[in-house]
């Protein structure tokens, strides 16, 4: 078993959450401090010193430390940007150098979107999908993973062979700044995040909803909850289309399985059906033919059915040219989405641990 042990940091904009792992397990009780956001030195004391605290309770020595924070900031050197959310770091903080020196071991940072993809390729999602294939008999395995957040924001992740890819300049997949589909002067996060579910009933109501929460709408769309049902279901079926084709622009490049996280994951059954809608649809020629949206055809991995047809493929057997050999094909190019099969918080802070110990190999 694994015994090298890493602390972690859930960085909120109002809480810290401390804590560290060894062997995929939580191996402390957590810390949780307020995060002193309006002022650094505290910030950055309150930081030293929660780790401190997780430090005091391990059965011995951590090998790193490795937790997300917010963006922008150049993530391989450890040096945070001007943060939104926590006002007090400006003009560039390196945390990750001050962490390094006063603990003595390697620190690492990444972002939330970064570490949920990798926590979910390495424990969750991805080896998950892979083990079902197996089970069902088929030869096909997946070596990489798109992951996305939903929920204030849109953020996401990529990892392909194992390692998280984060670009030349270590923001890669900030998928929240695709163009908006409905707007082409905005970006994607307006249609794919916590405020669009919000506005969008708004705008169905022609009305404010500001005193309403996404929850509020959620049920109001399942009938648990008064209010104009049609509404609530269209504001979803519209955060649905756009996240569908947000999702078919980026695996366009990727060509990976996906999986959706967040607190709005939640509300999957609501959306869905209009993002499969988006990624299996299609495009029309100038010659106005109809061809597919994407290469491979997008299957929602949470439906049993659709597993057994994403599993069985087209498999055919083809013989080679001038030859007795024969060799199995499948034409059929498919993918996968589904669900975190972890949970948000847990696929990231798993996706720190994991981070750390293929970064120390």
């Amino acid at each position: 078993m694994e015994n090298r042990i890493v602390m972690t940091l859930d960085a909120g904009g109002t809480n810290f959450v401390f804590s560290a792992i060894m062997g995929e397990k939580e191996v402390v009780e957590p810390v949780v401090m307020p995060s002193m956001a309006h002022d650094l030195d505290l910030c950055l004391r309150t930081i030293i010193k929660g780790f401190e605290k997780v430090k005091e309770q391990l059965p011995h020595q951590a090998t790193a430390i490795s937790f997300a924070f917010p963006g922008p900031a150049d993530y391989a050197r450890g040096i945070i940007g001007d943060l939104g959310n926590l006002p007090a770091f400006r003009g560039g903080v390196a945390l990750g150098p001050m962490l390094e020196e006063h603990f003595r071991i390697p620190v690492f940072i990444n972002n939330d979107g970064d570490l949920f993809a990798y926590g979910e390729a390495m424990y969750g999602f991805l080896p998950n999908v892979n083990k079902q294939l197996q089970e069902a008999g088929s030869n096909r395995q997946f070596s990489s993973l798109l992951g996305v957040t939903l929920g204030t924001g849109f953020g996401g992740g990529f990892v392909t062979q194992g390692k998280l890819y984060r670009g030349e300049n270590g923001a890669a997949a900030e998928v929240w700044l695709l163009r908006d589909p409905f707007n082409a002067r905005s970006f994607i996060e307006e249609q794919i995040s916590a405020r669009a579910i919000i506005r969008n009933y708004s705008n169905a109501l022609q009305k404010p909803a500001d005193n309403l929460t996404p929850l509020d709408v959620y049920c109001i769309a399942t009938g648990e909850k008064e209010g104009n049902q049609q509404a609530a279901l269209e504001s979803f079926e519209q955060f649905g289309s756009a996240l569908g084709m947000a999702l078919a622009e980026i695996v366009t490049f990727t060509d990976s399985l996906m999986v959706i996280g967040g607190g709005l994951a939640n509300a999957a059954k609501l959306f869905f059906p209009a993002m499969l809608n988006e990624l299996n649809g299609s495009f029309e020629t100038n010659g106005g033919n109809l061809l597919p949206r994407l290469v491979m055809e997008v299957f929602d991995l949470e439906q049993e059915s659709n597993f057994d047809r994403f599993a069985r493929g087209g498999q055919k057997t083809i013989q080679v040219p001038f030859s007795q050999q024969q060799l199995q094909y499948d034409p059929v190019k498919s993918t996968g989405i589904g669900i975190s099969k972890l949970g948000t918080s847990k696929a990231v802070a798993l996706g720190a641990y994991a981070f750390a110990l293929r970064e120390m190999q």
